[in-house]
């Protein structure tokens, strides 16, 4: 791999804080799903039912990408442990 193939490393300290950053974003998204699936155990109208599709829809679809978004840190950090 020549030097211009080498991916581009994110500095040990930017990429601590995009991990944590990423972290609290999970915290966060978590509270929407879990509010999304009880949400789902109610008996919703049918209006109701489809807005509350959209918003499990729309919180799986930001988990995924704050999961490749972990993974690009993960792969592009300088300290991978950390």
């Amino acid at each position: 791999m020549t030097d211009h193939e080498k991916p581009q490393m994110i500095p040990s300290a930017q990429a601590l804080e995009l991990r944590r950053l990423s972290h609290d974003l999970s915290n966060a998204l978590e509270v929407i799903l879990q509010t999304s699936y009880l949400l789902g155990m109610v008996n919703l109208d049918e209006n109701a039912r489809k807005w509350q599709q959209m918003l499990d829809d729309g919180v799986k679809q930001a988990t995924s990408i704050n999961r490749e978004m972990r993974d690009y840190i993960r792969s592009h950090s300088e300290n991978a442990t950390a």
